[in-house]
């Protein structure tokens, strides 16, 4: 006799729970005595082109640095990405998670979930996350993506209980998000190009570096830019270390001479 099997339907969370796997249970032990690494900062800038998304290289553990070149932002789909900010792990896992979720919702529903219909499915992942984030392990992203139907292009700020919150122009997120967000406000605009805003935000995270040591900054030494893309009507795209470089270089001279 066959064991009934209940419609799980386009949920992927639903479906792992069914087969007896909890994502994002919380620990049995505190985290805070953990020296778990860290992400910080990231930021998504619209312009009039589509949206940029960036975020800094450096993961820390306490007053530690642990990784030099994490890699903070991640494609979700052709049209839309994800950038982390919290503990390294439980983010990395969570944003897997997303693009299976998805993905399955696709092959369920035979159609792609629209854009807000992604960042909601994200802020669900966010808020099933609480229990460990009350012990330390918090995570708290931003999604950004391009809606080739509307030709617009959108970002999501996220808070630690799932709370999504659509931001108009601009959002940071992470330990320098007080000074990368200031940058931007600064030099937004609503004709930026998408090159303009790739160097705004490579400004952005130069400033919050400069003023957080838990930001990694550029590294000449180690020749370790920021992880930068741009999600457009052509899809996701990564910038280019080769592109950045003179972004960086002129930031450098700038700094000298000021």
């Amino acid at each position: 006799m066959s064991r009934f099997v209940p419609e799980i339907g386009p949920r992927f969370d639903a479906l792992l729970r069914a087969n007896g796997i909890e994502p994002f249970a919380a620990l049995s032990t505190d985290a805070s005595a953990l020296a778990i690494p860290h992400a910080t900062t990231c930021v998504a800038i619209r312009s009039s082109e589509g949206v940029v998304i960036a975020g800094d290289r450096r993961a820390t553990s306490g007053n530690l640095i642990s990784h030099r070149e994490m890699d903070k932002v991640m494609q979700a789909d052709m049209y839309s990405a994800v950038a982390i900010a919290g503990a390294a792990g439980t983010a990395m896992e969570m944003v897997k998670l997303f693009q299976l979720q998805i993905e399955h919702y696709e092959k369920v529903e035979g159609q792609s979930l629209s854009l807000e219909g992604k960042a909601n499915q994200l802020s669900l992942f966010v808020r099933n996350n609480l229990p460990a984030a009350m012990q330390g392990l918090m995570v708290v992203p931003i999604f950004a993506g391009y809606e080739p139907a509307s030709k617009s292009s959108h970002i999501w700020a996220y808070d630690a209980t799932g709370g999504r919150y659509e931001e108009k122009d601009f959002v940071a997120t992470g330990s320098g998000m007080l000074h990368a967000s200031t940058t931007i406000r600064l030099g937004w605009k609503s004709s930026l190009t998408l090159e303009a805003a790739v160097t705004l935000a490579c400004r952005a995270l130069w400033q919050a570096a400069d003023a957080d040591s838990a930001t990694g900054g550029f590294d000449a030494v180690r020749g370790i830019y920021p992880s930068v893309a741009t999600i457009n009507a052509r899809g996701f795209s990564f910038v280019q270390d080769s592109e950045l470089s003179p972004v960086f270089a002129a930031l450098s001279e700038e700094a000298k001479n000021a």
